[in-house]
């Protein structure tokens, strides 16, 4: 095997560019690097796209209009919300820590937003400005108030669940809803992308993954680690470039792609970035897996855990202005129902583990796919709340039982 080889990879497979052996040999190298990965508990998300493809394909039997471009537009609106909050809920579970409050903190920054643009007659952007400023500093009460007294987040976020549901319904007052009908906070949600800049977004996501994969296998040659075959990221390339051409294909023959999905792929992206390529999410990381060990390596620990809960607070408030603009309204059914449990769910649904230390933001959007297609599927064949419950709980249930089976996995490989 050459020196070069990524772990698991074939023998006589070699890591040089222009000299790979060609498209059989990537395939060849992806498939045993999948293979060791299962083997040693690293599913990713492979559960998840195996459980959506079944859920699609169930539903597509049962109902022919599952699939149609107007019901797939739908689904990208249903999941909007769900899946900004769950990216608030990635950073938090990475520390292996939970937030119960995301929900109401949804629920005030909303009403923040109603009595700032409605009665006080703030310009629109600095009342979204506001919120968004308040969700932040929400989050990192409760962040600090767990980092400094060492209170369980568990119960420093139960009771901002509580008390915060209070302050909404002080700040809505007796009506307990505000219409807001200012048209620039609307389109948030009841606005499409033209077909061309749908195109265009293609372009933009696949050039940009492209770009990123080869400057990162420039820096592991230069750096003399192992950088995997060129061919494999044309692959994995040309895969995702497969998936954004039908998505927007599809989307468009149903109007074009909603700009509350662009808003949620764009904070996914960001929040990857975050996870990924800077020094607070490589420590949220560290903190997670070893909380003693990451302090051992001078990395304050307070204040990372004071930065996660205010990045989940900020998705919160975010996912609070998406509800406005769909609805037209703050009221106190925003952030209440099951927004809460559905936003955790989606978390972990989508493969980040709630022992910390694992995961990937993407979680949040595969995660809010597969439960958005099971409420909008069994909708479509006139199923009850209750079997929706029944349903999420089982998927629920399934999720965290791979997440034990692949910690075992990992534990018996000694990783």
């Amino acid at each position: 095997m050459s020196p070069e080889a990524p772990e698991g990879a074939l023998p006589g497979v070699t890591t040089e560019w222009g000299r790979e052996g060609g498209p059989l040999s990537a395939v060849r190298w992806l498939t045993e690097d999948v293979r060791f990965r299962v083997k040693h508990g690293e599913f990713g998300p492979l559960p998840v796209i195996v459980g959506l493809t079944i859920i699609w394909t169930f539903f597509q039997f049962q109902n022919s209009a599952f699939l149609t471009p107007r019901n797939m537009s739908n689904l990208v609106l249903q999941i909007a919300v769900t899946g900004v909050i769950a990216i608030g809920i990635v950073f938090v579970l990475l520390l292996g820590e939970i937030d119960l409050s995301v929900g109401s903190v949804a629920g005030l920054t909303s009403a923040v937003l109603g009595v700032l643009t409605v009665q006080m007659h703030w310009p629109w952007w600095a009342a979204i400005l506001a919120m968004l400023a308040v969700g932040t500093a929400v989050g990192a009460f409760h962040g600090a108030w767990f980092a400094v007294f060492g209170v369980p987040s568990f119960i420093v976020t139960l009771a901002g669940l509580l008390g915060w549901q209070g302050v909404q319904l002080h700040v809505l007052g007796d009506t307990g809803t505000i219409n807001v009908f200012d048209t620039r906070i609307t389109a948030i949600a009841n606005t499409f992308l033209p077909d061309i800049f749908g195109w265009i977004l293609v372009v933009v996501v696949a050039g940009g993954f492209a770009g990123a994969r080869v400057l990162e296998l420039g820096r592991r040659r230069s750096a003399g680690l192992p950088a995997g075959l060129i061919y494999a990221t044309v692959a994995k390339t040309l895969g995702i470039l497969v998936v954004l051409v039908v998505v927007v294909a599809v989307l468009n023959a149903a109007g074009g792609v909603p700009t509350a999905g662009v808003i949620l792929l764009g904070l996914v992206a960001c929040a990857a970035w975050i996870t990924t390529r800077t020094k607070l999410g490589r420590y949220i990381f560290a903190v997670g897996g070893n909380a003693e060990a990451a302090r051992r390596a001078a990395i304050s620990t307070r204040s990372i855990r004071i930065s996660a809960f205010a990045i989940a607070g900020f998705f919160a408030a975010v996912g609070g202005l998406i509800s406005v603009a769909r609805l037209s309204a703050a009221s106190t059914q925003t952030g209440g129902g099951t927004l809460l449990l559905e936003a955790i769910a989606a978390a972990v649904i989508g493969g980040t583990s709630l022992f910390g230390g694992r995961g990937t933001v993407w979680a949040a959007l595969l995660g809010a796919l597969v439960l958005g297609s099971v409420s909008n599927g069994l909708d479509l064949i006139g199923q009850p709340a209750d079997v929706k419950l029944i349903v999420e709980g089982v998927i629920l249930l399934l999720a965290v039982t791979v997440d034990a089976l692949s910690r075992r996995g990992r534990a018996s490989a000694g990783r």
